[in-house]
C-alpha cells in the first residue's frame, strides 16, 4: 500500500506526461488530486485545459494568470543578469518552473493539501527546480514525482501514448510526433524524436514562435527599445507594458527568425542533452541591454557583471532560485544598472539582431578622447611610461630566460 495522502496538487500543463498522470495518481494514492496550471504566456496551449483536467479525474483545476509577476520579478531579474546558460540558453524553461512550483505550494496551503506532484522525469533538471522550491517554501508537503516511483510502468513517452489512448485521455501527441516541448512568454524548447541525434538538422516545422529562417522577408526591419536602469519601458518610442512589451517582440522577432538556438547542453543530472530553443522577443531585449551596458558602465564593473552572470546563469539553471546567494546577486544587478538608462535601435533580418544605433544620457562615450585625432585630452607620450610598466613582467621574464 501506498504511503497515505489526503490530497495531491499536481502541477498540470496537460500535455504528455501530466495527461497521464493526473488519473495514474488518483488510482495509486486513491485521493482528491487538484489540478494547477499556471499560464505564462503559453499561447493557446491551456485551451480547454479545466475540462481536461476534469474529465481525467481531477477534483478541481485551478488555471492562474501569472504572466505579469512572471515577466516583472523573474524575466526582468533574469535580463539584468544578462545570464545565458554555456552561452545560448537564456533559461526560458529554468526561470519558469520556481514560480510555478511557489504558486504550487501556495494553493497546496489554501486548499489544504499534505502532498504536491509533478511531472518531471528522473532524467531532466526540471525534477531539480520543482523540489527545490518546494523544500525551500514549505518542507512539509509530501513530493510525489511519478517518474522516480518504482510502479511507474510509463517509462517512455511512446509508453504514455499508449497509457493515454488506453484511458481515453485527448494528447495532442502520437508516436510520430512526440517532441517535448516547454512554452512560455519567453521562449519555447523542443526535445526529443529526431532532436536526440545531434547529426540531425532541426526541420523547418520544428518551429513555433518563430519562422525557419527561409521563410523570413528579405527585408530587413528595425526596433527601438527604451530601458530605464535595465528594464525595458518603451517600444518605438511608447511607453509599453511589461507582457506586452515581450508579446510584441515576439511578433516581431519571431517573424524574422531571430532566437533560435540549436544547443547541446549539461544537464545537472550530469548527462548531455540536445534542445532547440526559440527566444525571439527576449534575444532582441538582451542585445539591447547588453549594447546599452557598454556606453553607461565602467570596465572593471562591467567585466565583473560578466563573470558573476555565469553564476547566476548556473543557480536559475540548477533550480536555486529561493536562495540567498540569488537574492544577493539580484541587489548587486540592480546596483548595476543603476545607470543603465538610454534608447536602442536594433535591425532584425534573416534570423539576426543587429545593433543599428544607441545612446543614453548616462553614456561614458567621449568622441574626442576616441577619435584617432590626437587633442588636448589625451597625451599620447603618457602612454609609453604605461606600456613599459604594465609590460614590466613579460620584460623581466625574458630577460631572466635569456641568461
Amino acid at each position: 500500500m501506498s504511503e497515505k495522502v489526503k490530497k495531491i496538487v499536481l502541477a498540470y500543463s496537460g500535455g504528455l506526461d501530466t495527461s497521464v498522470i493526473l488519473p495514474w495518481l488518483r488510482e495509486k494514492y486513491g485521493c482528491e488530486v487538484i489540478a494547477f496550471a499556471a499560464e505564462l504566456g503559453q499561447g493557446d496551449e491551456l485551451s480547454g485545459i479545466k475540462k481536461k483536467a476534469l474529465a481525467s479525474g481531477a477534483s478541481k483545476c485551478v488555471v492562474a494568470d501569472l504572466r505579469k509577476e512572471f515577466v516583472e520579478n523573474y524575466l526582468w531579474p533574469l535580463l539584468k543578469s544578462g545570464a545565458v546558460y554555456e552561452n545560448g540558453y537564456l533559461l526560458g524553461t529554468s526561470v519558469a518552473r520556481p514560480l510555478i512550483a511557489k504558486e504550487q505550494v501556495r494553493i497546496a496551503n489554501e486548499e489544504g493539501a499534505d502532498a504536491v506532484a509533478h511531472g518531471a522525469t528522473g532524467k531532466g533538471n526540471d525534477q531539480v527546480r520543482f523540489e527545490l522550491t518546494f523544500m525551500a517554501l514549505n518542507p512539509k508537503l509530501k513530493i510525489i514525482a511519478p517518474w522516480k516511483d518504482p510502479s511507474f510502468e510509463l517509462t517512455s513517452r511512446e509508453a504514455a501514448v499508449d497509457y493515454a489512448k488506453k484511458h481515453r485521455i485527448p494528447i495532442e501527441q502520437s508516436k510520430k510526433k512526440i517532441y517535448s516541448r516547454d512554452r512560455n512568454i519567453w521562449h519555447i524548447s523542443h526535445e526529443g524524436a529526431d532532436l536526440e541525434d545531434p547529426w540531425n538538422e532541426p526541420q523547418d516545422n520544428l518551429f513555433v514562435m518563430s519562422k525557419p529562417i527561409s521563410k523570413t522577408p528579405a527585408q530587413a526591419q528595425y526596433v527601438e527599445v527604451g530601458l530605464e536602469k535595465g528594464v525595458p519601458v518603451r517600444l518605438n518610442g511608447k511607453k509599453t507594458a511589461a507582457v506586452k512589451m515581450l508579446q510584441t517582440l515576439n511578433e516581431l522577432g519571431g517573424k524574422h527568425g531571430v532566437g533560435q538556438v540549436d544547443l547541446v547542453e549539461n544537464r545537472l543530472v550530469g548527462m548531455k542533452s540536445r534542445g532547440i530553443y526559440e527566444t525571439p522577443g527576449g534575444t532582441i531585449l538582451l542585445t539591447a541591454l547588453r549594447a546599452l551596458e557598454t556606453i553607461c558602465l565602467d570596465r572593471e564593473t562591467l567585466h565583473y557583471k560578466q563573470q558573476v552572470a555565469l553564476r547566476y546563469a548556473e543557480l536559475v539553471y540548477n533550480g536555486q532560485w529561493f536562495t540567498p546567494l540569488r537574492k544577493a546577486l539580484d541587489a548587486f544587478f540592480d546596483s548595476v544598472q543603476q545607470p543603465v538608462t538610454g534608447t536602442v535601435r536594433l535591425k532584425l533580418h534573416k534570423g539576426h539582431c543587429r545593433l543599428a544605433g544607441v545612446k543614453s544620457p548616462n553614456s561614458l562615450y567621449a568622441a574626442d578622447l576616441a577619435s584617432f585625432t590626437m587633442g588636448a585630452e589625451y597625451d599620447s607620450t603618457d602612454a609609453t611610461g604605461f606600456i613599459r610598466l604594465f609590460g614590466l613582467p613579460l620584460k623581466v621574464q625574458a630577460l631572466k630566460k635569456k641568461k
